[in-house]
C-alpha cells in the first residue's frame, strides 16, 4: 500500500534542450528491450523481485578497484590495535596519548570528508580516488619514518584527511555506476574490503610482533604505502561515474559506461534517460537552491554551487527526512563503539583475563576473520532481503552481544582472582558476536544507504556531510574509550553501548524506508508524504 503512495509521488521532468533522448534509432528487438525494461520499472514486475539478479562483470570490476580503497582504514584499525602497544612501550606514551593518537585519525578525516563532496563535484569520483590514496600513502610514509610522538601526530593527520576521502566516495561512487539490483551488493564492497584490510592489520601485528619494539610498529605502519600506491594505479583502469558524467554534459561517454554495465543497449538507454531526468530537476523549478545558471545541465558548468544551501538553509521535507536518516544511520554506526572495540581489542581481551601478548594478538586475528565472514554474508544477502531487515538484524544481536560483554566484564571484574574460564571465553564470544552483527548490519549497509538515498544534485555533498558525522562520532568514541571505562569499568561501558544500540533499532524501524531494488532517481520518492517507512 505505502509502496504504491511512494510511486505516486515519483516525478518526471522534461529534458533540457541540449541534453540527447534516448536513442531512436534502435532495431526492433532493442526497442522490445527498453519497452519491457520500462515496464519493468514502473509496473513492477518480476525482475524487480528477482531473488538472484546477474552481476555485470564491468560493474563488479569498477565497484572492486573502487572499493580497494577501503583496505586502507580498515589496515589502519586493524595494525592500530597491536601497534599501539608497542608505540607505548618504546616512546614511553600515556594511555591519554594512545588515545589521542588513535582517535585523532578519525577527527583529521573529517577534513577529507567534508572536502571530498566538493572535490568530486568538480573533478569526478574516479580522481577523487585517486586523491585519497595519494594522501593516505604520504601519511603512511610519515608514520614509518617517525622519530617521535608529534612526528607520528603528523603522519596521521596526514593518514586521516586520505581516510575522510575514501570513505566519502568508494561508496558513492559504486552506488552511482551500479545496476539497481545488484547495487547492495556492490556498494557493500567497500566494508567487505574494510574488513579485509581490519584482518591484514591484525596478521601484520602477529607478523612483525616479534622484532624489536622499535623497529616493529613502524614496519607495520610503514608497509600501507603498498596498497595505497596500487589503489592509485588502479584508478587508471576505472571509468568514471555515468552520474557524473550526465551532470557535466557528457551524456555520449555516460551512454557508453551505462552500455557496458547494464544487461543490453536498450537498458542502457533507459538508465541514460533517467538519470538525464533526475538531473534536468534543477530547471524545472525542483530543486529551489540553485538558479538555472547553477543548473547540473548547463553543460559542465555546475560544481556543486547551491547545494548546501538547498542541505542545510531551504530542505524540501522529503530532503530533510534524507538528511536524517542519512546522519542517523552514520550517527549509529559509530556510537555502536565497534571502531573503539577494535582498536582497542587487546584492551579488551586483556579485561577479559587473556594476559599473554602473543595470545591478544592471535584472538584478534580469530576476530578479524569472524569479521570478514559475516560482512561478505551480509553483502551476497542484501539485495536479497532489504537494507532495513539487515540494519535491525544487526542492532538487535548487537545489543544482546553487548549486554552479554558487559556481564562477562563485570563478573570478571567482581570475582577476577578465580579467572574463571568459561566467563573468559564467554567474553571471547561475545566481542566475536559483536563485530560479527556489526558486519550484518551497520558496517556494511550505512555505506550501501548513506550513498543511495540523496538525489543526484545532493548526492556527494550530502554523503560527505553524514560521513563527517560519522567521523566525528568515530574520533570522540576512539579519544574517550579507555578513559570512560576506567571511569565506569568496561563492564559499565558496554552497558551503556548496548543501550545505544536498542535506540538504534528503533530509529531504523521508524526513520528508515526499504529502498532494495529501487533505481537512484527513484528513491526520493520513498522520502516523500509518509507516516512510517515499510
Amino acid at each position: 500500500m505505502e509502496e504504491n503512495s511512494a510511486e505516486e509521488h515519483h516525478y518526471y521532468y522534461p529534458l533540457p534542450a541540449s541534453a540527447p533522448k534516448a536513442d531512436s534509432n534502435l532495431s526492433d528487438a532493442e526497442k522490445g528491450g527498453t519497452c519491457a525494461e520500462e515496464n519493468s520499472l514502473h509496473n513492477k514486475p518480476s525482475t524487480s523481485q528477482s531473488n538472484n539478479p546477474a552481476i555485470n562483470k564491468y560493474a563488479l570490476g569498477g565497484a572492486i578497484l573502487a572499493s580497494t580503497n577501503s583496505i586502507l582504514l580498515g589496515y589502519d584499525i586493524g595494525v592500530m590495535s597491536g601497534a599501539a602497544l608497542f608505540i607505548r612501550q618504546d616512546l614511553k606514551i600515556t594511555s591519554v596519548q594512545v588515545e589521542i593518537l588513535v582517535g585523532c585519525l578519525n577527527v583529521c578525516s573529517l577534513i577529507g570528508s567534508l572536502a571530498s563532496g566538493k572535490t568530486s563535484d568538480l573533478i569526478g569520483r574516479r580522481y577523487t580516488i585517486m586523491i585519497a590514496a595519494a594522501t593516505f600513502m604520504i601519511g603512511a610514509i610519515l608514520m614509518g619514518l617517525a622519530p617521535s610522538f608529534l612526528f607520528l601526530m603528523v603522519g596521521r593527520v596526514v593518514a586521516g584527511i586520505g581516510v575522510g576521502y575514501s570513505l566519502m566516495i568508494s561508496p558513492v561512487y559504486v552506488a552511482e555506476l551500479s545496476p539497481a539490483l545488484t547495487r547492495g551488493l556492490l556498494t557493500s564492497l567497500p566494508e567487505v574490503f574494510i574488513s579485509v584490510g581490519i584482518l591484514l592489520g591484525y596478521v601484520s601485528n602477529y607478523t612483525f610482533s616479534s622484532l624489536p619494539n622499535d623497529i616493529n610498529w613502524r614496519i607495520m605502519l610503514g608497509v600501507a604505502v603498498f596498497p595505497a600506491f596500487a589503489v592509485a594505479l588502479g584508478v587508471l583502469a576505472m571509468p568514471e561515474s555515468p552520474r557524473w558524467l550526465v551532470v557535466k554534459g557528457r551524456y555520449e561517454e555516460a551512454k557508453q559506461v551505462l552500455i557496458r554495465t547494464s544487461e543490453n543497449k536498450g537498458e542502457a538507454e533507459l538508465r541514460l534517460a533517467e538519470i538525464q531526468e533526475a538531473a534536468s530537476a534543477s530547471i524545472t523549478g525542483k530543486d529551489k537552491g540553485c538558479s538555472s545558471s547553477d543548473s547540473p545541465n548547463n553543460s559542465g558548468t555546475w560544481h556543486g554551487q547551491g547545494v548546501w544551501k538547498e542541505l542545510l538553509v531551504t530542505p524540501t521535507r522529503p530532503v530533510f527526512r534524507i538528511l536524517v536518516a542519512a546522519i542517523g544511520v552514520n550517527f549509529f554506526m559509530q556510537a555502536s563503539g565497534n571502531d573503539a572495540v577494535i582498536y582497542y581489542s587487546p584492551e579488551v581481551f586483556k579485561e577479559a583475563g587473556i594476559v599473554n601478548e602473543k595470545q591478544l594478538v592471535g584472538v584478534t586475528i580469530i576476530m578479524g576473520i569472524t569479521k570478514t565472514c559475516f560482512v561478505l554474508i551480509s553483502a551476497m544477502f542484501m539485495d536479497r532481503f532489504g537494507r532495513r531487515p539487515m540494519l535491525m538484524l544487526g542492532s538487535c544481536g548487537m545489543a544482546m552481544s553487548l549486554f552479554l560483554l558487559g556481564f562477562g566484564c563485570t563478573f570478571l571484574k567482581l570475582y577476577g582472582d578465580t579467572h574463571d574460564g568459561l566467563v573468559i571465553a564467554l567474553c571471547v564470544v561475545a566481542v566475536c558476536a559483536t563485530v560479527s552483527f556489526f558486519s550484518i548490519g551497520l558496517g556494511p549497509t550505512t555505506w550501501v544507504y548513506s550513498s543511495e538515498i540523496f538525489p543526484l544534485r545532493l548526492r556527494a555533498q550530502g554523503s560527505s556531510l553524514a560521513i563527517s558525522v560519522n567521523r566525528v562520532v568515530s574520533g570522540i568514541v576512539s579519544m574517550t574509550f579507555l578513559s570512560v571505562s576506567e571511569a565506569i569499568t568496561f563492564g559499565g561501558m558496554f552497558f551503556v553501548l548496548g543501550g545505544v544500540m536498542v535506540c538504534a533499532t528503533f530509529f531504523f524501524y521508524y526513520f528508515l524506508p526499504e529502498t532494495k531494488g529501487k533505481n537512484l532517481e527513484e528513491i526520493e520518492a520513498l522520502f516523500e508524504d509518509q507516516t512510517r517507512p515499510v
